[in-house]
C-alpha cells in the first residue's frame, strides 16, 4: 500500500510540472508547432528578418517554420512573432526579445533593429558565432528548448561605426555584428570629410581670389580658409545647397577644415579666436551660418587638431562636431594618457548633444606592425558613451591589418556592448576563429601587451614605426618567442588548410617587424647578411624565407597596401630585395667616420654615424633615416686613408604627406686632405615634387666615375622647398637620407 501511494503521488507530481512548464520548445526531432508570423504592415526588411530566423532555425535543427502574416497565423500553433506594430511602444534603437506563455517575440524599434534582434536572439539564445565573413559557428540540435526570457536592451553607442572592409563589402556581416556597413552612413559622397579645398578649389580661386584662404605670416596661403570672408560663406553656402539638390537621399555633409594646422590668422579670424579661446571658435561661427540655411540638415564639422578645444560659442542643434583623438598614446586609455583629449570630450559634451568620436585604433604608417594597443579599446569605448558620445567611428584600417579579423570583431562587440568582456571575447574569438591554434595566438596577444605595459615611457603612435620597439616590446628576444609562438600555432592546425591560412595571416605582424628588424641589422641573428665558415657574406637564408612567405601570404589574402599613403606590398617587396641586393655589396664606407656640415633634426638620434652603420632604412622616415628640417645636407665621410673609388649612392626617402620630398639634386665631391674639395658631379631627382607625385617612395642617387683616387668624399643634398599648392605651405620640409655605398 504505501509503494501504491508513493507510485501515484510521483506520478501526480510529473503531471503537475508538465502542466506548468513554461518553457518553449521550439522544435524537437525535426518537428516543430511553431510558426513565424512578420506583425502590422510587414515591410520588405520585415520579411527578410523572418526569413533570417527560418533560414538558420533550419541550418540548426533541419526544421522549416512557415512565415506567415497576422492575417494568416494558425490558431493551432505557437508563435514567433517578428517586428513591430506601429502601436508598440520602444524606444530608440531598442530591442526586445521577450516570452510571453508558449510564445516569443522578436521586436526592434525599427526595421534595422529588428534584424539586430533577430541576430542577438541567434548569439545570445542558440549559441550562433559570426566570426568574419567566411567563419561562422552554428550549432546542430535536435531541440530547442528555451527557458523563459525577457530581455530588452538599448544600445547607448546608436551610430556604431568599424573602419573595417570586413563589414563594408559584407552587409550580412556587418548586420550580425551591429555596425553599419558604410563609413559615413546618411553623408553627402564626396563631402564626408576635409572639405574646405573642395568648396573653393586652389586651381580656381587663388591666383585671382588670394584673400579667400588662410593669412599666415604675409601671406596668404591655399591651406584653410579664411572664416571671416562674407564671400567664402556664400560659396559654402552654395556648395552645399547644390550638393543636396544632387544628393536628396542624404541628410549631412561636412564642412571641416583641411588636413593641416595652416589656419587663417588674419586680424578678423584671430579676434573670433581670441574671443573664443580656440581656434575653433571661428570655425564654429562660420558652421552655424552655413546649417542656419539648412535647418533639416546636420552640417557636420570637425574638432581636430587646430580645432579641437572647445569654443565657447555653441554649436546649433543641427551642427555634428566630430571630436578626433589623433594625437593620443595609444599605449594606455585615453583616459590616462591624453587627459587633454579628455576634458575637450567633456567640454564638447558640455556645448551639444551632437559629438561623433573618430577614434584610431591602428598605426596608419605600417598597417601590418604589430600595434598593441587592444586593452585601450573598452576603456576608450566606456570614455566616449560616458560623455554622451551617440556615434562613435573607429578607424580601424578599412585594408587588412595586423590581427584584422579579431580587431574588427571586438571592436564591433564593445560598440554595441561597451561593458563586454575584453577577455572572454579574445577567448571566444580565438578559439572559435583559429581552432587548436587560438591558445598559441591569444598568448602572443597577451605577452606583446603584458611587455608594452612594462614601459610606462613608451609612446605608441599611430604614426610609429616598428623600429621604435627594438628596446621594448619587439625586443630580439621577445621576436623569437612571437615566432615560436606562431609557429607552435601553425603546427598544430597543420591538418588544415583553412586554419593554417588564417594563422599565416595572423602572424603577418611579427614576420614585418622581424624583416624590419634585420633590415636595421639590431644584432646577428636578425640581420640581412651572414658570414659562412669562411667568412664569405652571404644573404641571411632566414629573412630569405621570411620574405618569401610575408609576399606569399599578402598576395593570398589580397594584402595590398602596406600603409595610409599608399605604399604597396609589392613595393614593399621590391625594395627589401634591392635591399638585400646592397647589404650584399662591398662598401668602403661602412663603419668609417661621417661628419655632418649642416645640422639634423630628431631622427636617428640626430647621429651622421647612421649613415655608414649597414643598417638600411624603411619606407617610415623612423626607420633608421637621418632628418634635416630646413636646411640643406651637407656631410664630409672619411675613408680613413686615400683609395680607389669608382661609385657613389646614397637613398633618400619621400612621405609628401609629412613633407618629406626627395632632394632637388645630390653633389658629390672628393678630397686627399680635407681642404681641398673637386666636384665629380651633380645628380638631379629623377621626380621633381608634382602634385602628384608618389607619396611613399625611397630612390638612390647615384654615380658613377672613372677610378678615382680620394680620402674624403664631400655629400651635398639640396632641400625641396614646400611648394605653395601643399598642405604645409609655409612649412620647412625634410631631407631623409640613410646608407651611403661607396665602391
Amino acid at each position: 500500500m504505501p509503494r501504491i501511494v508513493s507510485l501515484f503521488l510521483t506520478t501526480v507530481l510529473v503531471f503537475h510540472v508538465s502542466c506548468n512548464d513554461n518553457r518553449l520548445r521550439i522544435f524537437e526531432n525535426g518537428k516543430s508547432d511553431y510558426e513565424i508570423v512578420v506583425l502590422g504592415e510587414g515591410t520588405e526588411s520585415q520579411y527578410r528578418s523572418a526569413e533570417l530566423l527560418q533560414e538558420y532555425l533550419q541550418k540548426i535543427g533541419e526544421v522549416v517554420l512557415d512565415i506567415v502574416d497576422e492575417n494568416s497565423q494558425e490558431a493551432a500553433k505557437h508563435k514567433v512573432y517578428i517586428g513591430n506594430r506601429n502601436g508598440d511602444s520602444l524606444e530608440s534603437n531598442q530591442i526586445v526579445i521577450r516570452t510571453k506563455g508558449k510564445d516569443l517575440f522578436i521586436f526592434g524599434h525599427s526595421d534595422l533593429d529588428t534584424r539586430y534582434a533577430i541576430y542577438e536572439f541567434l548569439e545570445r539564445y542558440l549559441g550562433c558565432k559570426w566570426y568574419a565573413p567566411d567563419a561562422m559557428k552554428i550549432p546542430s540540435k535536435s531541440s530547442i528548448l528555451l527557458e523563459p526570457i525577457d530581455y530588452v536592451y538599448t544600445p547607448e553607442i546608436t551610430t556604431r561605426t568599424v573602419h573595417s572592409k570586413l563589414f563594408y563589402e559584407n552587409k550580412s556581416f556587418a548586420d550580425q555584428q551591429k555596425v553599419t556597413y558604410e563609413s559615413f552612413p546618411y553623408y553627402v559622397p564626396g563631402a564626408r570629410v576635409h572639405t574646405f579645398h573642395r568648396f573653393l578649389p586652389e586651381e580656381k580661386f587663388y591666383t585671382s581670389h588670394p584673400e579667400y584662404y588662410a593669412l599666415r605670416g604675409d601671406q596668404r596661403l591655399p591651406t584653410q580658409l579664411c572664416l571671416t570672408n562674407e564671400k567664402v560663406l556664400q560659396i559654402v553656402k552654395d556648395s552645399v545647397s547644390a550638393l543636396f539638390a544632387r544628393n536628396p537621399q542624404a541628410s549631412v555633409v561636412s564642412v571641416s577644415q583641411d588636413d593641416n594646422q595652416r589656419h587663417c590668422q588674419c586680424d578678423a579670424c584671430s579676434k573670433i579666436d581670441g574671443e573664443e579661446g580656440s581656434p575653433s571658435g571661428t570655425m564654429i561661427r562660420f558652421v552655424n551660418q552655413v546649417a542656419a540655411d539648412f535647418p533639416d540638415k546636420t552640417i557636420s564639422t570637425l574638432a581636430y587638431q587646430y580645432t579641437r578645444k572647445p569654443s565657447k560659442t555653441k554649436p546649433a542643434d543641427n551642427v555634428l562636431i566630430t571630436l578626433c583623438s589623433i594625437e593620443c598614446d595609444r599605449a594606455a586609455p585615453i583616459a590616462e594618457k591624453c587627459t587633454d583629449f579628455a576634458n575637450d570630450l567633456e567640454g564638447w559634451g558640455n556645448l551639444t548633444n551632437n559629438v561623433r568620436i573618430w577614434d584610431y585604433t591602428t598605426q596608419f604608417t605600417n598597417f601590418l606592425a604589430p600595434f598593441p594597443n587592444i586593452h585601450t579599446l573598452r576603456p576608450n569605448i566606456q570614455l566616449f558613451r560616458d560623455n554622451n558620445a551617440k556615434w562613435v567611428f573607429e578607424q580601424h584600417s578599412h585594408n587588412p591589418s595586423e590581427l584584422f579579423e579579431l580587431r574588427s570583431y571586438i571592436t564591433a562587440k564593445l560598440l554595441w556592448n561597451p561593458e563586454s568582456d575584453l577577455e572572454a571575447l579574445l577567448v571566444e574569438f580565438t578559439e572559435g576563429y583559429y581552432g587548436k591554434a587560438g591558445i598559441y595566438i591569444k598568448a602572443y596577444v597577451d605577452l606583446i601587451h603584458s611587455e608594452l605595459e612594462k614601459d610606462e615611457d613608451f609612446f605608441l603612435f599611430l604614426y610609429g614605426d616598428p623600429s621604435e620597439a627594438f628596446g621594448s616590446y619587439l625586443r630580439p628576444e621577445l621576436l623569437t618567442r612571437y615566432m615560436e609562438l606562431f609557429d607552435k600555432a601553425e603546427n598544430v592546425v597543420a591538418d588544415s588548410p583553412e586554419l593554417v591560412a588564417r594563422v599565416k595571416k595572423a602572424r603577418l605582424g611579427v614576420d614585418y617587424a622581424v624583416l624590419e628588424a634585420s633590415r636595421k641589422n639590431i644584432n646577428e641573428k636578425y640581420s640581412l647578411v651572414i658570414t659562412d665558415d669562411g667568412r664569405t657574406k652571404k644573404t641571411n637564408p632566414r629573412v630569405v624565407s621570411l620574405l618569401d612567405n610575408f609576399m606569399e601570404t599578402t598576395s593570398g589574402h589580397n594584402i595590398g597596401l602596406m600603409n595610409e599613403m599608399g605604399f604597396t606590398v609589392a613595393e614593399y617587396g621590391t625594395n627589401y630585395k634591392s635591399a638585400l641586393e646592397i647589404a650584399l655589396k662591398p662598401n668602403k664606407a661602412k663603419g668609417k667616420k661621417i661628419v655632418t656640415l649642416t645640422r639634423p633634426k630628431k631622427y636617428a638620434d640626430e647621429n651622421p654615424l647612421v649613415l655608414t652603420d649597414g643598417a638600411l632604412g624603411g619606407s617610415s622616415f623612423y626607420a633608421n633615416w637621418l632628418g634635416y628640417e630646413g636646411n640643406d645636407m651637407e656631410v664630409v665621410l672619411d675613408l680613413g686613408e686615400p683609395m680607389e673609388i669608382r661609385t657613389i649612392s646614397l637613398a633618400f626617402l619621400q612621405v609628401t604627406n609629412h613633407i618629406v620630398f626627395l632632394p632637388s639634386s645630390v653633389s658629390y665631391s672628393i678630397s686627399l686632405d680635407n681642404k681641398d674639395f673637386r666636384k665629380l658631379g651633380t645628380v638631379p631627382n629623377p621626380y621633381p615634387l608634382k602634385k602628384d607625385s608618389k607619396v611613399n617612395d625611397i630612390q638612390y642617387f647615384d654615380m658613377d666615375f672613372g677610378p678615382v683616387q680620394t680620402r674624403y668624399i664631400k655629400i651635398k643634398a639640396s632641400n625641396t622647398k614646400t611648394p605653395y599648392w601643399h598642405h604645409a605651405a609655409g612649412l620647412p620640409s625634410w631631407i631623409f637620407a640613410d646608407e651611403i655605398i661607396v665602391n
